[in-house]
């Protein structure tokens, strides 16, 4: 049986009705860039979100880096974040000027552990980045305590975790704006590149929005700008995708209980951990292999049996070569639970159009694997 890593053709056949009349609507109307349907697609994701802006811009780390500069972080400025995540949310912070100092990952959940961070702030830190990695939100309320201590900012990568919350939070609730990608790959995802912050400060709204577009809130008129924004081609596309994207996500999370159960007697790897309460999206289904020189010798035997697992995030940010600009890693004491989870991450098929005999074919090929080197 052959599983791939991605549903996308399947996905887009399943409403392709929805989407092309979008499209369609886009191309007729003859507005390409900033016209009507963008509008109509940020007033969608705002109150599907629950804040009181949403700005569309070219992708997830252009979101990062444009709310930092939006939020006064630059040049000489410190931002906090952990390094077993996707190199564009340290490359973000590095693009605004500022510095990153990473901290662990917590051992189960895999995203920051507030209880590494107060030991890496200085008097020149100015915020934290927490990831909500694979799907899985960060312990926000106990990062929202440590900021309000030192009077720092927070802003949320949920670039892998759109509909995900916590037990007693929302996403955008705790911080001072929320950024995502929605590039295909992620449960919301365009044809191409997207991303969008969202924030209930309407001066980063303002800031963001003159930031996105050259400098401009008025036609002619400039200041120091980017030009980072996205399309109404892309809107249409993930204003149609935004109507299912509740019930793809319960399939998703339908579906990762049936690797748990599948999986749950393998003596060779950790499961995904769910935070009791919190509303785990699952964009990736990431298993670690605890003898994590084993990790590649489990990848190639799924794949050599049509199985597309990957692995994400496989080597570190900070143990990356060739940061841009100069820039250089700052570690803050043991990061050994991100080094471990980047070295032995399998990430196993996981989207709304999975079938059940699909799970259930890569679950006995990974417990096969699993008894045989027990």
């Amino acid at each position: 049986m052959k599983v791939p890593f991605y549903g996308h053709t399947l996905q887009y056949n399943n409403i392709k009705e929805e989407i092309d009349a979008n499209m369609q609507e886009v191309i007729q109307s003859g507005s390409f860039v900033g016209g009507p349907v963008l509008a109509r697609f940020e007033e969608q994701a705002k109150n599907y979100f629950g804040t009181e802006y949403a700005i569309g811009v070219g992708n997830g780390t252009d979101a990062i880096w444009l709310t930092l500069m939006a939020l006064g972080v630059g040049e000489g400025d410190e931002v906090i974040t952990h390094p077993n995540t996707f190199f564009a949310t340290a490359e973000a912070a590095w693009i605004a000027g500022a510095k990153v100092i990473f901290v662990d990952c917590d051992p189960k959940t895999k995203c920051i552990d507030p209880t590494k961070i107060e030991a890496a702030i200085t008097d020149k830190t100015k915020a934290i980045i927490p990831v909500h990695l694979y799907g899985q939100c960060a312990d926000m309320p106990a990062i929202k305590a440590i900021a309000d201590k030192h009077n720092l900012l927070i802003v949320e990568d949920n670039a892998q975790a759109i509909d995900g919350a916590g037990d007693t939070f929302k996403q955008g609730e705790l911080s001072d704006a929320v950024c995502t990608s929605y590039i295909i790959q992620k449960n919301l995802g365009c044809f191409g590149d997207g991303g969008m912050v969202f924030t209930n400060n309407k001066a980063v709204n303002d800031k963001v929005r003159i930031l996105r577009n050259h400098g401009s809130a008025e036609r002619n008129k400039h200041s120091a700008g980017f030009n980072s924004r996205l399309d109404d081609i892309q809107a249409a596309v993930l204003s149609a995708k935004m109507n299912h994207i509740t019930e793809w996500t319960d399939t998703r999370i339908e579906r990762a209980k049936r690797y748990d159960a599948a999986l749950a007697d393998a003596e060779t790897i950790r499961l995904p951990y769910c935070t009791p309460g919190y509303r785990h999206v699952y964009h990736l289904y990431s298993i670690e292999v605890k003898d994590a020189a084993k990790r590649d010798d489990l990848q190639k035997f799924l794949n050599d049996n049509d199985i597309d697992a990957k692995n994400h995030y496989s080597i570190a940010i900070h143990q990356q070569e060739g940061y841009p600009w100069g820039k250089e890693a700052e570690v803050v004491g043991s990061i050994e639970n991100a080094e471990i989870n980047a070295a032995s991450c399998v990430s196993l098929p996981l989207y709304p159009e999975i079938t059940e005999e699909q799970i259930d074919y890569v679950a006995s090929k990974v417990m096969e694997w699993d008894k045989a080197n027990a």
